[in-house]
């Protein structure tokens, strides 16, 4: 391709390379995500076969550069991995899903009209009859901001249909962070809402722009196998009946209502709105499904710092994918996951190489693999909430997910607008690199609450999930955006993503020797970064900054 080429010129005669990073070789990501996303790690599905392969790969390529182990204790010794007890479901075999509007059934096709979740509540059979309609708007109840979608409605027994994002979505101003998405409009969100408020269930209607992704995406990360945390109150925070629906079939309810959709997406942007009954339509839904605890694991790795041991930095990226689910229109049943995130678990390995062959930094750096990032980060949440090392003592978490295995870029960016010392330090670092930071191009699409580092960042940890730029060397923005609107569009949580041998890894490579940087000056400094002042996680790191000398 000709960007390989101008790429590796351009790798050899950067900022970078005259910086204090070590050489970060190209040809070493390559063949890791080339072999982590080869059909023989099928996909990387957490609680299958695959698994031991990938615990397998990255600890005996960190046991090659010197990493130790920094799991769970086992009989006085630490191990490579933590154990991540999860509930598994599954249903089985072809769900039986219709809709009855003003007396007509309408059979629906797991995947095509409907994207029908397993159920997280603990149900082992659902046997749901022409359960009401009730549009909520967004789903929203936030009393800090003085909104509530549900103005006390009775849910118990009924559906709740909901539109995806924010209420400030569409026109990019508001209460809710204009065209950045808050916590409020993700989907996980809505989900937990639907229970406390009572519903037996949730819909939510899919529009490829606020969801930030296409119905492919949907269908494939919600019809296969669902993962959650071992919760003593499952029901509390999921209803029984969770999916999505594509936007046409919502279109079609609301006008068998005699309702218009559009009209009503207005009316539930405003405070005035009040849930609107679908007259005359009801759900049905009648399935078994497969229930089991299991455990998972995340894979830890670790450096000991030589005078504060006790301190640590975190590099984390998950390991796992879509394992093998729904085929495409090739037949490709495999989800193999190149970028998303073998990019991020072969940065994790060559990271650990590179800090292997340096002298011993003054803190503890700690390689953080976790599992079941895509059924909802909960390797990550997993750890944060059961952590190997104090979170109070934890001077930062820098988690990469989905690196570009391109050419260098001009910039980088970060997931969310949040503002933190950590990314002041990176800021001041790139400079050193010949970089410049640019911010979320799509706050809209709630990517901070999509990554890993979500899970370190709400208990105050502070957190940041790198992203590669966009403004290309060899293409400028142009080329760079192609690309990416391209792999979401077309690879995305399908099984198109696939390495390419055409990669040449010279970005993403540079990438890592600007994380090296960032990593490698806190973890030899006495810093402890912090939140802005107006930061919602202020509070809570600051409630622990007793323990940090």
């Amino acid at each position: 391709m000709m960007f390989s080429a101008l790429a590796l010129a351009v790798s050899s005669a950067s900022p970078a390379a005259t910086s204090n990073a070590p050489t970060i070789d190209p040809h070493h990501l390559s063949e890791e995500v080339k072999t982590l996303s080869s059909d023989a790690f099928e996909g990387r599905g957490p609680a299958t076969p695959a698994e031991a392969k990938v615990i397998d790969y990255v600890t005996s390529q960190w046991k090659a550069v010197g990493l130790q182990p920094g799991g769970d204790v086992v009989n006085g010794k630490r191990a490579w991995t933590q154990n991540v007890p999860l509930l598994r479901s599954n249903i089985i075999g072809t769900p039986s899903l219709s809709l009855d509007m003003g007396g007509k059934r309408m059979a629906l096709k797991q995947g095509e009209q409907i994207a029908m979740r397993a159920p997280m509540d603990g149900t082992t059979t659902v046997a749901v009859a022409h359960a009401p309609l009730v549009f909520v708007g967004y789903g929203v109840k936030a009393p800090e901001r003085h909104w509530d979608d549900f103005k006390g409605a009775n849910l118990r027994g009924k559906i709740a249909v909901v539109l995806v994002n924010d209420p400030d979505f569409e026109t990019g101003k508001g209460d809710f962070g204009g065209k950045a998405m808050t916590y409020y409009g993700r989907w996980t969100y809505k989900y937990e809402e639907a229970a406390r408020q009572g519903a037996l269930g949730m819909l939510v209607i899919h529009e490829t722009a606020p969801a930030s992704y296409g119905w492919a995406t949907v269908k494939n990360s919600n019809t296969n196998t669902m993962f959650d945390i071992v919760r003593d109150h499952p029901s509390s925070v999921h209803p029984q009946i969770e999916g999505w629906i594509q936007r046409d079939l919502a279109v079609a309810m609301f006008r068998n209502a005699g309702l218009d959709f559009d009209t009503l997406k207005k009316q539930a942007q405003t405070r005035a709105f009040t849930p609107v009954v679908l007259q005359g339509e009801t759900l049905s839904a009648n399935f078994k499904v497969d229930s089991k605890v299991i455990t998972t694991h995340n894979i830890v790795g670790r450096i000991e710092g030589s005078k504060r041991p006790d301190e640590t930095v975190i590099y984390s990226a998950h390991w796992d994918h879509l394992g093998v689910g729904q085929p495409d229109a090739k037949g490709d049943r495999i989800y193999n996951g190149a970028v998303d995130n073998a990019t991020g678990t072969a940065a994790l390995i060559e990271l650990a190489r590179a800090f292997s062959h340096a002298p011993k930094p003054q803190r503890s750096i700690v390689f953080l693999n976790v599992t079941a990032e895509e059924k909802g980060l909960l390797g990550s949440e997993y750890y944060a909430s059961k952590p190997l090392y104090p979170l109070a003592t934890t001077a930062g978490v820098i988690n990469m997910d989905a690196l570009d295995p391109h050419g260098p870029s001009r910039d980088f960016t970060i997931a969310g607008s949040a503002k933190l010392g950590l990314l002041d330090n990176l800021i001041a670092d790139a400079k050193t690199h010949g970089m410049t930071y640019s911010a979320d191009p799509k706050p809209e699409a709630g990517g901070f609450f999509r990554s890993d580092h979500f899970s370190f960042a709400k208990r105050g940890v502070p957190a940041i999930s790198f992203g590669s730029g966009n403004d290309w060397i060899d293409g400028g923005v142009a080329a760079g955006k192609a690309a990416d609107d391209d792999y979401t569009a077309n690879r995305y949580h399908q099984p198109a993503d696939e390495w390419q041998a055409s990669w040449p890894f010279t970005g993403m490579a540079r990438d890592l020797q600007l994380l090296y940087t960032l990593g490698g000056n806190l973890a030899n400094s006495g810093e402890w970064p912090d939140w802005s002042k107006d930061s919602e996680f202020r509070a809570i790191r600051d409630a622990t900054s007793s323990q940090r000398k």
